[in-house]
């Protein structure tokens, strides 16, 4: 049994040997992210095809297509920078406390950007910075659960299929205080109808996990905010002011 590094939950000597059953070249290069690490100075950085290749037989995937290993890396990382962009908007809103997260809420997902540069005094604090993860496909959330339950009661209104992967991230928040203080975010990965193209399509489901009353009123403020921003006229206010 290969021992597990606690920061992915992988094994930590993940091989770029060519396996034995293995009938092409694959690359053996990383990709840096731009993620920033929690334990030590710069960026996560991606697995490279072979180590996915081999970390897929690993886990008894043996009928993986050699072929499409570097596409599927690819797209793997894309989905990683989506979520970590949707965890920067999060801390973006959150970060500096929840006086400063109602004030950037209160305006709707559009309004957001024109309320962060109204509010007075505000200090630049440091980045997040992403302390460990793991990934956990076997193991619904909640909201997911319900999702898929609605899906089968209402199939017309929230059809879809379940997540078909879920993570859990550990990230590392700086305070306006200069205190640091650990966020965990769950995160559904969901495949939507493929485009026209035939080119795959992708949804993530980024939030806080309730660990807290914190977390939980974030998310009440962040989804609360929008459709108050919309049920109430605020947005047709402001187009027909404009």
């Amino acid at each position: 049994m290969s021992k597990l590094n606690p920061l992915n939950y992988m094994p930590s000597n993940l091989s770029q040997s060519r396996d034995t059953r293995q009938t092409i070249h694959l690359p053996t290069e990383r990709e840096p992210s731009s993620i920033p690490r929690g334990d030590v100075d710069g960026n996560w950085e991606y697995p490279s095809p072979q180590q996915m290749y081999n970390a897929m037989l690993r886990k008894g995937y043996d009928d993986t297509p050699e072929d499409a290993v570097e596409s599927m890396v690819a797209v793997h990382n894309f989905l990683n920078e989506g979520a970590w962009a949707e965890i920067i908007d999060w801390e973006r809103r959150f970060s500096r406390g929840l006086a400063y997260g109602w004030q950037a809420c209160k305006g709707g997902e559009e309004g957001f950007q024109e309320n962060a540069d109204r509010i007075a005094n505000l200090r630049e604090i440091a980045a997040p910075k992403l302390l460990r993860f793991q990934g956990r496909p076997n193991e619904m959330t909640p909201k997911a659960r319900v999702l898929e339950f609605m899906g089968r009661m209402y199939p017309t209104k929230f059809g879809c299929e379940a997540p078909f992967d879920r993570h859990d991230w550990y990230v590392q928040r700086r305070t306006v205080n200069g205190e640091t203080k650990e966020v965990r975010y769950v995160i559904d990965y969901y495949a939507g109808p493929p485009e026209p193209t035939g080119e795959p399509v992708f949804f993530l489901d980024v939030r806080p996990a309730v660990d807290g009353p914190t977390a939980a009123v974030e998310r009440m403020m962040r989804w609360g905010g929008d459709v108050w921003h919309r049920a109430s006229g605020a947005k047709a206010r402001e187009m027909a002011s404009s």
